[in-house]
């Protein structure tokens, strides 16, 4: 959801040309098919229900190269972040943080999979989203 709500943002900005964003799995639980899962159906509503699609997306898994690329790597929860220093080691460029770092109530994106409560997750994605936006100086 994350992915799809941040290109939401930046592409309402007019600013989208000026990024590149992209979700990878930590684990290989949405790989185990040798494919890559499509956005669980539940999340892939709750973005439809706000006009965003996420067709044709499948979950790829998070490599090594990753950290070389991409400028931030933003994890949801603290599993993910423990999952992704393993891919990115001792984050020596300081790229790896929690998306709530970036609102007022630092912490946990709250997990769906586990509370069902996708308008939750929605609004802590969304505030982040928000949060990281402004902290890179495109405020909302």
């Amino acid at each position: 959801m994350a992915e799809f709500i941040m290109k939401d943002l930046v592409d309402k900005r007019g600013i989208a040309d000026q990024f590149e964003i992209a979700s990878a799995a930590t684990s290989t639980e949405e790989i185990w098919n040798g494919r890559g899962n499509p956005v669980y159906p539940p999340a892939k509503r709750k973005l439809a229900e706000h006009g965003i699609s996420c067709e044709g997306k499948r979950a790829r898994q998070m490599t090594k190269r990753d950290y070389q690329y991409y400028d931030l790597l933003i994890c949801m929860d603290n599993w993910n972040l423990r999952n992704m220093r393993k891919f990115v080691g001792s984050d020596p460029d300081g790229k790896v943080h929690l998306l709530m770092e970036y609102t007022d109530r630092p912490g946990e994106v709250s997990d769906p999979w586990y509370t069902g409560d996708f308008d939750e997750t929605w609004n802590d994605v969304s505030e982040g989203c928000a949060g990281l936006l402004e902290f890179l100086g495109y405020g909302v």
